[in-house]
């Protein structure tokens, strides 16, 4: 049976792509897009000629039949999004699903992905974590903040700079504005950092800024996490 490769891409810094992707992408039949004018520009970049067709949110109900019957043609095939790991808040997951269903092989090539990256730089609690990927933005909101005040575990959000700093308000309200949080913002990119602190502080530096531009990733603390103070402990462990 034919290889359907779920292929992560840069979230940012172009250098971060393998060159096991770049091989992977040159060497099958056709390359499913989330969007073929921004990863025509990936491509390029690194010499790949794979000719390629759109798969995105709006048409994946359907077009996934497309890609299918090329697997059952005897063509490998691979599947991009605009940045990370395709199926994390993005078009994959019926993709995958019927490329499994319809009896093919289905291998990740691993790479760049905000999620953990964001994990890792907030220098919160990564033992156990939550992703819920974006909030809805009306319908179904509260419930689903009333659901994450309810997790003892990290929990991983994606955010619109254009909605940061209602996100933090709310989550003040529902988590408490004592829960030490980290906004990561513009993850592998030239103007990446880390805001971190208490909610409260954080919304605080974010509010003084004239604009708030970015890919952003917040990430909370679990509710019984106490953040302990340098001050005070053995040096060798420090």
């Amino acid at each position: 049976m034919s290889i359907l490769y779920v292929v992560a891409t840069p979230i940012g810094n172009l250098s971060d792509i393998s060159s096991r992707a770049i091989e992977t992408l040159s060497s099958v039949s056709v390359i499913a897009c989330e969007d073929t004018r921004t990863s025509s520009k990936l491509l390029k970049h690194f010499g790949v000629q794979t000719p390629t067709s759109s798969l995105h949110q709006h048409n994946e109900h359907h077009k996934y039949s497309y890609f299918i019957d090329q697997l059952d043609g005897g063509n490998n095939v691979a599947m991009i999004t605009d940045a990370g790991m395709p199926g994390i808040s993005d078009p994959g997951f019926l993709m995958i699903r019927a490329a499994h269903q319809s009896g093919h092989q289905v291998r990740v090539i691993p790479g760049p992905d905000a999620v953990t990256s964001a994990l890792v730089s907030s220098g919160l609690p990564s033992d156990s974590y939550y992703f819920h990927g974006f909030l809805p933005h009306k319908k179904g909101r509260q419930k689903q903040w009333e659901f994450l005040s309810t997790l003892d575990c990290t929990i991983i959000i994606y955010e619109s700079p254009h909605r940061l700093l209602k996100c933090l308000k709310e989550s003040g309200q529902y988590l408490g504005e004592e829960r030490m949080v980290a906004v990561c913002r513009e993850l592998t990119k030239a103007f990446e950092e880390t805001v971190r602190g208490t909610i409260l502080d954080v919304r605080s530096v974010f509010e003084q800024r004239p604009s708030i531009k970015g890919e952003i990733c917040i990430v909370f603390a679990p509710k019984s996490y106490q953040e302990t103070s340098l001050q005070g402990q053995d040096n060798e462990h420090v």
